[in-house]
């Protein structure tokens, strides 16, 4: 948890004399006199957002320790030209608290929702505020519209993009590739003749882990997402999220054969079973040592790589964009991130509210590293990591079509419980595809 300490207001006991020259160099107080921080030439980007007294906007999110350091660094000058002191906590207990807070009349003023189905269970309740103009503005702006319906509800938007995650990368070693000559494949043929190629040689062409804990089989679900909106395309994508179609669609069959035909294929990666046992952490590591060709996961598994290791497309690993079934449908993107909603509509709220939904603030955040955004006005060349930027460039490519991440849509009965069990059960075989998609279905809410 990170919480940020209010500024420390500064006491003389030498007498009001004192006590004016201490405030008019601080600034502190909105009937303060002298020059304040505000009116520092370095101030001048926030002129739109200052307000005239001091003001404190609380903002609940998951993002905790050094991420949290990260994203509170981040709006410091904000802060500092502004008068709005922003009270940031996050917790590993959000899904559960925020409701609590809210039901029991106490919400923050902003909320970052990871998950766009549970911001839409509030919205839903008339708990959150409609966007406000200026903040509406920067999302028209800054974000395709594939980013602003996730937090669309009944046709209103309740909320803005901030952070985001590429999962439709597949790992490699570049080193391995040299050595064989292999190419990046730009099509689905192209990765499937790499795979057999790779197999060939004795070497496991793909490699996965889906063990996590209470949450094992999400890595599973990953890929049964990517793959049906590459085999079915956007609009069957989002028809079965919302359940408009079955889980058992035949066409969602037809994605999960062809899932099949990689993730439970022998021929592939030895024996399926291993990947029920083998953590979502180890899962892509033998990459690196070249015992493995091919490491489907998202832009976060860089953090999984041992200290030292270079991450480049000339180092010791590396990832490509998962290639489309048929690129002339464009380029589809399973992603995932959060999103800014508010409680509350006061002056100083909205102000927040619209600098996190600013390219300024994407790229003050950028700076520090370890972090992405589908803005499309982030500037990639701040992007630290070559992956990340990498994501940032597949992000902001006008031919890509971005769907979120199908478990964080459904509801929770489904998509954080039985389509996870249903895929362990899948990949160990204990289930065919009819019976697991079957399966999944009869646990939809009715």
């Amino acid at each position: 948890m990170a919480v940020l300490s209010r500024r420390r207001r500064a006491f003389a006991l030498a007498g009001v004399a004192a006590l004016a020259l201490i405030a008019a160099a601080c600034g502190d107080d909105a009937g303060d006199t002298g020059t304040s921080n505000a009116d520092k030439p370095e101030c001048a980007p926030y002129a739109q957002y200052k307000v005239d007294k001091k003001k404190t906007v609380s903002i609940y999110a998951t993002i905790r320790d050094a991420e949290a350091t990260k994203l509170t660094d981040s709006w410091k000058q904000f802060e500092e030209c502004t008068n709005i002191k922003i009270d940031y906590e996050g917790s590993g207990e959000f899904e559960t608290q925020i409701k609590v807070r809210a039901d029991g009349g106490q919400p923050p003023d902003i909320a970052v929702f990871p998950q766009p189905g549970l911001l839409a269970s509030f919205a839903s309740k008339n708990q959150l505020k409609e966007l406000p103009a200026p903040v509406k503005a920067n999302l028209d702006k800054n974000w395709s519209k594939d980013w602003a319906k996730y937090a669309t509800v009944n046709g209103k938007v309740y909320g803005v993009p901030l952070g985001a995650n590429v999962k439709s990368l597949v790992w490699y070693s570049p080193q391995l590739f040299k050595e064989k000559g292999y190419k990046i494949p730009t099509t689905w043929d192209e990765m499937i003749k790499l795979s057999d190629d790779i197999a060939a040689t004795g070497i496991k062409a793909w490699c996965a882990g889906i063990e996590s804990g209470d949450a094992t089989g999400w890595p599973a679900t990953d890929w049964i997402e990517d793959i049906v909106l590459r085999d079915q395309g956007p609009d069957v994508y989002d028809q079965w999220v919302n359940h408009t179609i079955p889980f058992n669609d035949p066409r969602i069959v037809s994605a999960a054969e062809r899932t099949a035909s990689i993730l439970k294929n022998p021929k592939y990666v030895g024996n399926p079973k291993t990947i029920v046992t083998t953590s979502f952490q180890e899962g892509g590591l033998p990459v690196k040592d070249k015992k493995c060709g091919l490491h489907r996961q998202a832009n976060f598994y860089s953090n999984q790589w041992a200290k030292g290791t270079n991450v480049a497309e000339d180092g010791d690993v590396f990832a490509f964009y998962f290639p489309a079934v048929d690129p002339a449908k464009g380029k589809p993107v399973l992603v995932a991130g959060e999103f800014v909603s508010a409680f509350s509509d006061r002056e100083e709220v909205v102000k927040v509210q619209t600098y996190l939904a600013s390219a300024e603030w994407a790229n003050s955040k950028a700076k520090l590293g370890d972090w992405i955004s589908a803005n499309k006005n982030l500037d990639v060349s701040l992007v630290k990591g070559t992956i990340d930027q990498l994501s940032v460039k597949i992000l902001q490519d006008p031919a890509t079509v971005a769907r979120f991440d199908g478990s964080d849509l459904m509801p929770a009965a489904v998509g954080s419980k039985s389509f996870w069990t249903g895929m362990t059960d899948w990949i160990n075989g204990t289930k065919d595809t009819k019976a697991t998609l079957d399966y999944i279905e009869s646990t939809w809410p009715k």
